[in-house]
């Protein structure tokens, strides 16, 4: 059993409601797991030892939700190496924008940078190709609940 944290960037609630529906499925596989839908850098300190799954949405020019921007602020300006963090990746976004899931890739760079170790590979879900985006992130989310349990 792994103990993960979720860290959600949302704006119209898409991310969140996938987040939920992981948590459900992470618990299920029996996995700890604790939702963050505007997470601190003390629970992201926490779950560095642990697993962090990242959900989260893109707005604007490929920008980050005002709920995860702060959390990704202070990672980038206060964390640091940090190679005992596990992760995995959900990018939600539309291709008819040029920045396709531009807050998710923002995200991974900088975690990668950071030495962290991704679990699985980063997930992008496409709104005009996947209106109910649950149906990609559901089986993605299995997977991954069996990947870290290793």
């Amino acid at each position: 059993m792994a103990q993960v944290g979720i860290f959600v960037g949302t704006v119209y609630g898409n991310a969140l409601l996938i987040a939920e529906e992981a948590e459900i499925l992470l618990v299920e596989a029996g996995h700890e797991v604790k939702l963050f839908d505007e997470g601190s850098l003390e629970s992201w300190q926490y779950y560095r030892h642990h697993f962090a799954l990242i959900i989260t949405s893109t707005t604007g020019q490929g920008n980050l939700p005002d709920s995860i921007a702060p959390l990704y602020q202070e990672v980038k300006d206060k964390v640091g190496y940090q190679p005992e963090l596990h992760y995995g990746l959900i990018a939600l976004g539309d291709s008819s924008y040029d920045h396709f899931c531009g807050a998710g890739h923002t995200f991974d760079d900088l975690l990668q940078e950071q030495g962290a170790v991704r679990v699985g590979e980063l997930l992008e879900v496409d709104a005009l190709q996947h209106p109910e985006p649950e149906l990609v992130t559901g089986p993605w989310v299995k997977k991954w609940a069996e990947l870290i349990k290793a």
